[in-house]
């Protein structure tokens, strides 16, 4: 792999090479008081923003479509619309498959660091390359000026305490990246009155851990953030704060501030086409090993009912634009934990998706593991296959979240079925 290929490490690479940012990560555990993370805006180019989030398998299904179309792409990442790390699992997967069909490609994401340090070695490992951490202070004081809250394992910190877990782990962090050869770039927001002062001392300690780049971005007016109403650093302050920090680290100055779902060369608009193969990837569809999708029903008209609940599925036939009932298959009998959960993977193998009102996180996680899609939603079984037979998203008038079954504190999640 060519380093020097990367856009966004590279003021030369960004004429010719581009990149493809994968919008797998939808939580953060992090608050900043600059961002609001609007996931399906079409109108804003900023980080936190992307036009839907996906699923791993959807994700590649996406990059082949892309690739096609875009073939100077030479660098995968991960940046959001959330934090990668605060979806380790979805962040992991995705890079694994990623690299196991593209082992040519550059592979990259950018975190705030809380989670990192623990994921450093399954990065190395599938050849991740280049990881940019967002550093806004390296004084716990003044983070605690910027962030509204932290959260790490079970609980939220807020204020000076949760400013220097994050700090803490940051710089735990790139050393061990470091340790791995992997390259370093530190993005850090720059906010007037606040950490404008402070960005050498940030550089300084960064370049001494071993950051090779830093990243000094204009905090930008968002509306609905806390800091909506505070004034941006203007240019004259902008060029004073890179003057100062790169004394200790090499400054980035062509940023453009990418979203989340950002597709081709650094500053450059995601056209309509790519916009379509995005949301087309989200479209469930059957395949030849997978021609069926199971329902959760009564009766039979209606998607009523609860995985966890039914002693059944309904089994259609979505081929060729048409539904055809092909009949029922019963699940696996409740009380045996994730076991319920792979028996009834292999039961519904020669299923692409499983339609049904609701579902715990839990089968959720374990049957996508398997291949086995869960599509929380409610109404007629036509209509809502219809949308699936057509090649088309379903309305998200009609979905609800799967993997949130909203049963309440009652339910302990055993496989057991909802009373």
């Amino acid at each position: 792999m060519d380093l020097d290929k990367h856009p966004c490490f590279s003021s030369t690479a960004r004429h010719t090479t581009g990149r493809i940012h994968l919008p797998v990560a939808a939580k953060c555990n992090v608050q900043c008081k600059f961002c609001n993370r609007k996931y399906d805006c079409p109108n804003e180019s900023r980080p936190g923003v992307t036009s839907t989030v996906l699923e791993p398998d959807q994700a590649l299904t996406y990059l082949d479509s892309v690739l096609k179309l875009v073939p100077n792409i030479a660098v995968i990442g991960i940046a959001g619309p959330g934090d990668p790390m605060a979806n380790p699992d979805e962040t992991l997967k995705t890079m694994e498959m990623v690299h196991e069909r593209y082992p040519d490609k550059l592979l990259c994401l950018a975190t705030n660091g809380m989670n990192l340090l623990p994921y450093v070695e399954r990065l190395a490992k599938v050849n991740v390359s280049h990881v940019t951490i967002t550093v806004n202070a390296v004084d716990p004081e003044i983070g605690a000026q910027i962030y509204q809250w932290f959260r790490f394992g079970p609980h939220t910190y807020r204020g000076v305490e949760g400013a220097h877990i994050l700090l803490t782990n940051q710089l735990e962090a790139i050393k061990a990246l470091k340790a791995h050869g992997i390259t370093v770039k530190i993005n850090t927001v720059v906010i007037p009155g606040i950490n404008d002062h402070h960005v050498g001392q940030i550089a300084a300690m960064c370049k001494e851990l071993g950051a090779d780049v830093q990243n000094c971005i204009p905090m930008m007016h968002v509306e609905g953030s806390i800091f909506e109403g505070r004034e941006p650093p203007d240019a004259l302050l902008m060029v004073k704060v890179r003057g100062e920090a790169g004394q200790y680290l090499k400054q980035m100055t062509h940023c453009a501030r990418c979203r989340a779902d950002a597709v081709g060369l650094i500053g450059q608009d995601n056209s309509a086409q790519i916009d379509s193969l995005l949301h087309a990837a989200t479209v469930p569809r059957p395949t030849a090993e997978r021609p069926y999708i199971a329902v959760a029903s009564m009766e039979g008209l209606f998607v009523n009912r609860h995985l966890g609940e039914a002693p059944a599925l309904w089994i259609f036939d979505v081929r060729d634009g048409a539904i055809k009932l092909v009949g029922q298959r019963p699940t696996p009998e409740p009380g045996a934990n994730d076991l319920r959960w792979h028996e009834l993977a292999d039961t519904f193998h020669d299923c692409f998706a499983a339609l049904v009102s609701g579902c715990g996180p839990n089968p959720k996680k374990v049957l996508g593991e398997c291949g086995l899609r869960v599509i929380a939603a409610e109404g007629l079984i036509q209509d809502i296959l219809a949308y699936i037979a057509r090649g088309e998203e379903i309305p998200k008038m009609l979905l609800h979240r799967a993997g949130s079954c909203n049963a309440g504190k009652g339910c302990g999640g055993q496989g057991m079925g909802c009373g």
